[in-house]
């Protein structure tokens, strides 16, 4: 049964992802957590295995494409995965309460996001044929890829829905490119999370590659369709959904608070 469900499942966040992107991701660990019965812990890290395959297959495209910045996903990465342990650690030293509490917490602030992505671009980064101003690019994008990588160590979410309008509006960089270094950056970064958390679950194989495996499919499928949708609205009533998600973290687990003492 618990398989069955883990298909399901895996599937819905596949099709979240094909459709929306890596925003999609955001819903991985409440459904492990609530659908599945799984520990925080082990959610975390079947979620990076999710978030990292996911990302990787809908890089290779990009990739081939030339839709990569190669140097501003090296300065992420450089930065974000070293972070992934810093979150790990701290997320050891935390209740579990703690962590889904700051879970919905970046549930929301990702569901804002999704509801004012505008695709304007900046010019703090001038990324162009000169090249980019690494004098004015590097203070924007070492702290920004050390708090994604953070956030990615701590929750295990990719931190799309915070480097795609890192790049887009703080460098500068077009929208066409942001999505296949963002999608670079959340691969790189969740490998470095899931390295971090070993320690912390046992993988349970069958269960993560049933979720995998429908969610590649699912993301595929939906990917395919989602050419044909108004990808806007759906954007926004996800965002609605994350909220009431967020809602319901933060509800059941003061609840389960407040029955512990």
């Amino acid at each position: 049964m618990t398989i069955a469900l883990a298909l399901v499942v895996g599937a819905v966040i596949g099709v979240l992802l094909g459709l929306l992107g890596g925003g999609g991701s955001i819903m991985a660990v409440p459904a492990l957590v609530y659908a599945l019965g799984l520990g925080t812990s082990q959610a975390i890290l079947i979620s990076l295995i999710v978030v990292g395959v996911a990302s990787a297959f809908g890089a290779v495209p990009k990739v081939r494409a030339g839709q990569v910045q190669w140097r501003l996903a090296g300065i992420f990465a450089l930065f974000g995965i070293p972070a992934t342990f810093v979150g790990s650690v701290i997320s050891d030293h935390l209740p579990e309460a703690a962590i889904m509490i700051g879970f919905a917490a970046v549930m929301v602030a990702a569901g804002i996001r999704m509801l004012r992505d505008t695709g304007d671009t900046g010019t703090a980064c001038e990324v162009g044929d000169e090249g980019i101003n690494w004098r004015r690019c590097a203070p924007r994008s070492i702290p920004t890829g050390f708090g994604v990588g953070l956030l990615t160590g701590l929750f295990g979410v990719g931190g799309g829905f915070l480097i795609i309008p890192a790049l887009v509006l703080m460098l500068g960089v077009e929208m066409s490119l942001a999505i296949g270094t963002s999608l670079v950056i959340i691969a790189a970064n969740s490998a470095g999370g899931v390295v971090a958390h070993l320690r912390d679950a046992e993988i349970n194989w069958a269960i993560t590659a049933a979720f995998v495996g429908t969610a590649i499919v699912g993301s595929l499928i939906a990917g395919q369709l989602g050419t044909k949708l108004n990808t806007d609205r759906l954007r926004h009533w996800f965002a609605y959904l994350v909220f009431i998600v967020a809602a319901y973290v933060v509800i059941d687990t003061t609840l389960l608070q407040h029955a512990a003492q």
